[in-house]
C-alpha cells in the first residue's frame, strides 16, 4: 500500500458516532445511529504513469496533453459533421422517417446485423438506417414497417446507389449525406 492509501486508510479505519439521547425528544425521535467502520476500496495502483497524469479514487486515469502534442485526427472534422447533421435533420424533418447512421463492423451477414441495429433504435419501426462498414467495403440500408411505404426496397437501393461513388473515393461523408438526401428526397410527397 502506498503512503497516500495508507493516510486515507488511517483517517478513515474506524468512525465511531454516537450521538447522546435528548431528554426533551421521546423515543421515536432519537436518530438511529450505528457504529462501524468505512472501508474504502481501494483502486489497483498504476505504477510509473507519465507526466502530467494522476490515478483518481475511482482508478481513473486523468492526463493533461501538452499543447505541442500532435492530436490523432478523428474520422470527421467539424464541418463534416455539420453537414452530416443537416442532412440527417433535414430528412427527417421533410419526410417523418428518423434517418441514422451506424459507422462500425457489419459481419458476415451484413444485413441481419443492420436489422438488428435498426431494431435496438428508439422508434425502429419509424427509421431508416444507413449502416456502412468501410473496412470490410459493405453497406446495407434498411427501413422500418412503419415506414416502409415511404422508404421501401426501391428507396434503400437509391440511398446505397447514391453513397457508392464517394465511398470509391474514399470520402465517406459525402456517401453518407448523398445516400440521405437522395432517400429524403424520394421519400417525400410530391409537391414537397
Amino acid at each position: 500500500m502506498n503512503m497516500a492509501m495508507e493516510a486515507i486508510q488511517d483517517t478513515v479505519d474506524t468512525v465511531d458516532t454516537a450521538i447522546a439521547p435528548n431528554p426533551e425528544r421521546t423515543r421515536l425521535e432519537d436518530l438511529q445511529v450505528q457504529r462501524g467502520e468505512i472501508l474504502v476500496p481501494a483502486a489497483p495502483v498504476v505504477e510509473n504513469l507519465p507526466l502530467g497524469a494522476a490515478q483518481t479514487s475511482s482508478g481513473r486515469i486523468s492526463a493533461v496533453r501538452f499543447l505541442d502534442e500532435p492530436v490523432e485526427k478523428l474520422p470527421f472534422d467539424k464541418d463534416d459533421l455539420i453537414r452530416l447533421d443537416d442532412a440527417l435533420t433535414f430528412g427527417t424533418r421533410t419526410t417523418g422517417v428518423k434517418f441514422t447512421i451506424y459507422l462500425g463492423e457489419l459481419g458476415d451477414n451484413a444485413n441481419d446485423r443492420a436489422f438488428d441495429l435498426l431494431d435496438s433504435l428508439d422508434d425502429p419501426d419509424h427509421s431508416a438506417l444507413i449502416a456502412v462498414s468501410p473496412g470490410e467495403r459493405k453497406i446495407e440500408v434498411v427501413s422500418g414497417a412503419g415506414v416502409v411505404g415511404k422508404v421501401g426496397d426501391r428507396i434503400c437501393q437509391l440511398g446505397v446507389t447514391a453513397a457508392v461513388p464517394a465511398f470509391r473515393e474514399g470520402k465517406l461523408i459525402d456517401g453518407l449525406v448523398a445516400a440521405v438526401k437522395v432517400m429524403s428526397a424520394a421519400a417525400r410527397p410530391v409537391g414537397h
